[in-house]
């Protein structure tokens, strides 16, 4: 079964916009595995305007000893810096089950592209191995149409997170076809070298249940933006369960 992880940084972009503690961070993420997701993601930046390091060290200790996994994304090339420890200070500190490195600039609203390996791959290997030594599985993002794909495998890491962001915009449009095959055709290339496959960007639930049925072997589906988009209209538990829904009427 594909696990749903929900990514929470936009409540704490609400909490951010007003000042103090709502909504809570950590009542969300309670409400979530409540509902019987398999994950909480969250995406540190070190400009802190959505989840801050103390959001972070509290979610690692409600998940603590859970059977629901803790996914801390981020940009492991970003210096520590105010508040912000750094990444792998974060990882060092919860010991996340997985640690999801992606190539996101200060300046970007949100993740838009994946590693270019030949650029960066010979800084990531350390940090991979650093992080692996912490005991996080560790997963790259990833474009479906990149060259580099097998090349994770080789960098120590142990799953891709192919970057859906192009596929659902082309299902939004109605020709989505040929950026789905490009996403299947990645995974496939990702198992084949022993990688797992993870898949995030802009997925929702309409669109979710054609890319799962084309991709069979996707380990883990990240979602935030359009699960809590949705949440504001159908309330945040039984949104999450219509994910798992999806997920499930699309592996049956």
């Amino acid at each position: 079964m594909t696990v749903l992880s929900v990514n929470i940084n936009k409540i704490a972009v609400l909490r951010n916009s007003r000042g103090g503690d709502m909504p809570s961070v950590m009542q969300a993420a309670e409400a979530c595995l409540a509902a019987g997701c398999g994950g909480i993601t969250v995406h540190p930046r070190p400009d802190l305007r959505h989840i801050r390091p103390a959001d972070v060290r509290a979610l690692g200790g409600l998940l603590a000893g859970r059977q629901a996994e803790f996914n801390i994304e981020g940009n492991p090339f970003a210096d520590a810096r105010g508040d912000y420890p750094g990444l792998l200070s974060l990882c060092a500190e919860t010991r996340p089950a997985q640690a999801t490195l992606v190539p996101d600039g200060d300046g970007q609203i949100t993740s838009d592209h994946g590693f270019d390996l030949k650029r960066d791959g010979a800084r990531l290997r350390p940090l991979v191995r650093e992080l692996k030594a912490m005991g996080c599985r560790v997963s790259l993002f990833m474009d479906a149409d990149s060259d580099d794909i097998e090349r994770v495998a080789e960098l120590g890491a142990d799953r891709i997170e192919i970057y859906t962001g192009p596929f659902a915009e082309a299902f939004a449009l109605g020709d989505w076809q040929q950026a789905l095959e490009d996403c299947a055709k990645a995974a496939g290339r990702a198992q084949a070298v022993g990688l797992g496959v993870n898949a995030g960007h802009d997925l929702n639930q309409v669109n979710l249940g054609p890319f799962l049925r084309a991709i069979p072997q996707v380990d883990e589906v990240s979602i935030g933006h359009a699960l809590i988009g949705e949440a504001l209209y159908d309330g945040l538990v039984p949104t999450v369960r219509n994910y798992l829904a999806v997920i499930a009427a699309a592996r049956s």
